[in-house]
């Protein structure tokens, strides 16, 4: 406790030593090709407000910004499910002025969920941004899975691969017929649930050829003919797919796991004007199939689709003939539920490092 206190203290003393707010400059916490450099300099050359990356994810966003008191940056890209929860606790964003943001540009079932997972007190603190879902990868001449337990399947031994993360206990949760959202409200029935799951899944270990924790690895490892089944994401599955046919990116039956990337804005931001402003201008059609092309998800705003590659969105309407359906989308984290997963997904990646 007293080391992770001292890790925020110094946290919050490192921030001010960046930039202070400046109306001409967008500070903005985000995803890897979430803003595409050409794109922000167009968005300079139109408003004069440059824009000041830092990379980031949703744990880094929560720990910058609690430190901070919010302070620090104008816009974060947090992921649905991680705002109301950290809102709550740590009061880190700011109520959205819906009349300022174009949401006739925005999905109306992005929107509505988005409102629906990060209003708090009667106030909302996001809008969609990105969407995106985990699956199932697979080269579809060296095998046929058609879900998350496939992975364990003996013709496959030594040929799949998987995170040591929570998304798999969730995934793999719904594949054993229980459903983990359910418990969120129960983090001793929810640790207990985390717990089947990874025993499971250490019986499954000496089949998994490789546990990965980034994108380029498990590509890599398709490539190489390394892995032939894989829980994986659509982006990156999506571009193996463009490079060798035969891996596809498909829906286990069981279902996606599905999450929304969120714009707020912090408690103690200092352009909200400029967060604002970025907001609409991304929504426009143009430029969101501009970041569509530079992440490889697809937008939240409407109209996008004709924009596209016509490759990406051949793929999308493969993968999801039938529109969002047999989607489960992420759930918000309350307090106490990654403590209560913690001691399993421990378990998980100890069986995964004694195994290679």
């Amino acid at each position: 406790m007293i080391r992770a206190t001292l890790s925020l203290v110094l946290l919050a003393l490192a921030l001010p030593l960046a930039a202070a707010a400046d109306p001409q400059t967008l500070r903005v916490l985000t995803w890897t090709d979430y803003i595409p450099a050409d794109l922000a300099e167009d968005f300079r050359k139109e408003t004069g407000i440059r824009i000041d990356v830092t990379l980031t994810n949703n744990e880094d966003i929560i720990t910058r910004l609690r430190a901070s008191n919010g302070a620090g940056f104008d816009l974060v890209h947090p992921s649905h499910d991680r705002v109301a929860g950290a809102q709550e606790q740590y009061g880190i964003y700011k109520p959205l002025d819906m009349r300022r943001i174009e949401t006739d540009r925005l999905l109306p079932e992005m929107l509505e969920a988005t409102r629906k997972n990060t209003t708090v007190g009667g106030e909302v603190y996001g809008v969609p941004y990105l969407w995106g879902t985990e699956g199932l990868t697979v080269n579809t001449r060296r095998a046929r899975v058609s879900d998350y337990t496939d992975l364990c399947s003996p013709e496959l031994k030594g040929k799949t691969a998987i995170r040591s993360v929570r998304p798999v206990l969730i995934a793999f949760a719904f594949a054993y017929g229980e459903d983990p959202f359910a418990l969120y409200a129960n983090p001793t029935a929810y640790a207990a649930m985390a717990n089947r799951v990874v025993d499971r899944l250490i019986a499954c270990m000496p089949n998994i050829g490789l546990v990965f924790s980034g994108e380029k690895e498990a590509q890599d490892a398709f490539r190489s003919g390394a892995v032939t089944a894989a829980m994986f994401w659509d982006a990156p599955s999506w571009a193996l797919n463009r490079e060798a046919a035969p891996v596809r990116y498909i829906a286990p039956t069981s279902g996606m796991l599905g999450w929304i990337v969120a714009s707020s804005i912090p408690a103690r931001g200092g352009n909200d004007e400029g967060a604002y402003k970025w907001i609409n201008f991304a929504a426009r059609p143009e430029n969101a199939a501009r970041i569509t092309k530079a992440v490889g998800n697809f937008s939240a705003a409407r109209g996008t689709l004709k924009l596209v590659d016509p490759k990406l969105k051949a793929q999308l309407y493969r993968t999801f003939p039938k529109g969002f359906v047999n989607i489960h989308w992420y759930e918000n984290v309350p307090a106490g539920i990654e403590d209560a997963e913690a001691p399993a997904l421990a378990r998980l990646r100890a069986a995964a490092a004694s195994t290679r």
